[in-house]
């Protein structure tokens, strides 16, 4: 097994920050997606997490990624935008745009947004937990298609043609743990099989299959010219086909590759239905009529979704953040280069205010 260092958020955050500002970042964009970054960490979501700092530098230093870009809205209307990143980070983009859809669904009752190409955005459900915490249901896709290749294998193909190609909702429930499904259309997520690697484990029977085309668990095998399967087949196989058609809203089409790909964010006021507080009311008792059910035999207790991400964030608040030796030094190496310090000396006060665990 890899041996693991444990890290505080803050530290995480203060890490990230001064990387991501090190190559050119204004201090408000790193601020931004070092926080995205760590609240997939706390959430358990570690595929989306501070190990894709080094892959961000990259991007940065080949020029593909612009860090200091700022969203631009290319059209409007009152229930619509269709907004550009300007080849700056995804993540960034994708708050901006959020918090100008609940804008606009507070005023209009809903609100589409679709995006011209755009970076990795991190967890989505990041932003789904955005829209609920402001009493809206939201729902958020990324992903595409093409014929001329991709990661995951169709149902029924022997060619990788599609992304990992996920979707996120978040619904609103008046306390701290909003409802958040939140997941790929693959049997796995391509950054769970990088967090296998990292730490030497294997995957899920039936998640990626080798060059050959044959059942694999091993992550390696995937890296070396393997695909990931959808999730539960055919049904996998038509919601991934379903967010790459969301993500063409955007224009993203070219013929010659048959390819369509995209980010698509959709709000809508619950009060637009009826009193936020009492639909939040509705919802936390019928969720905790589910998780009142008696457990099955192998099972020790019924939760529902957001429930997991909000106790890892507890726990990983209150004791720290494992962090496999390998993406430590991925992360030391990237620092000497550039000449950063790892030392906790790093972290602001405002850091360690915002990461502060429960009581």
């Amino acid at each position: 097994m890899v041996q693991t260092t444990t890290m505080q958020a803050e530290h995480l955050h203060a890490i990230a920050r001064q990387f991501f500002m090190a190559v050119n970042t204004p201090y408000n964009i790193a601020d931004t997606v070092a926080e995205i970054l760590v609240n997939a960490n706390l959430a358990g979501h570690d595929s989306h997490g501070i190990l894709r700092v080094p892959s961000y530098l990259e991007q940065i230093r080949a020029g593909t990624l612009k860090p200091a870009s700022e969203l631009a809205i290319l059209e409007e209307s009152n229930a619509r935008l269709l907004v550009d990143s300007q080849a700056g980070f995804g993540h960034y983009a994708s708050r901006q745009a959020m918090d100008k859809a609940i804008t606009k669904a507070r005023a209009e009752n809903v609100c589409c947004v679709t995006f011209k190409p755009i970076h990795h955005i991190g967890r989505l459900g990041e932003y789904a937990e955005q829209a609920a915490r402001a009493g809206c249901i939201g729902m958020i896709t990324v992903g595409g298609g093409s014929k001329a290749g991709g990661t995951v294998l169709p149902f029924g193909a022997a060619k990788g043609a599609l992304g990992t190609n996920p979707i996120a909702i978040g619904i609103p429930t008046g306390d701290d743990t909003p409802f958040v499904l939140d997941f790929a259309t693959s049997v796995v997520a391509r950054g769970k099989i990088l967090v296998a690697d990292s730490k030497d484990t294997a995957l899920p029977p039936g998640a990626i299959v080798d060059s050959a085309g044959q059942p694999s668990v091993i992550p390696a095998d995937f890296f070396e010219g393997g695909h990931m399967l959808t999730m539960g087949n055919h049904k996998g196989y038509a919601l991934s086909l379903l967010v790459s058609l969301l993500g063409g809203l955007g224009g993203n089409f070219v013929p010659e590759d048959a390819a369509m790909a995209g980010a698509f964010m959709q709000v809508f006021n619950v009060e637009a239905f009826m009193p936020l507080d009492q639909y939040q009311q509705n919802v936390r008792a019928f969720l905790d009529g589910m998780k009142g059910l008696p457990p099955a035999a192998d099972v020790e207790e019924v939760l529902v979704p957001g429930d997991f991400e909000y106790r890892r964030r507890s726990q990983n608040l209150e004791h720290g953040i494992e962090v496999p030796a390998p993406i430590m030094e991925e992360l030391a190496e990237s620092a000497a280069q550039l000449g950063l310090s790892l030392d906790e000396q790093i972290i602001k006060p405002e850091d360690r205010m915002r990461y502060v665990p429960p009581n």
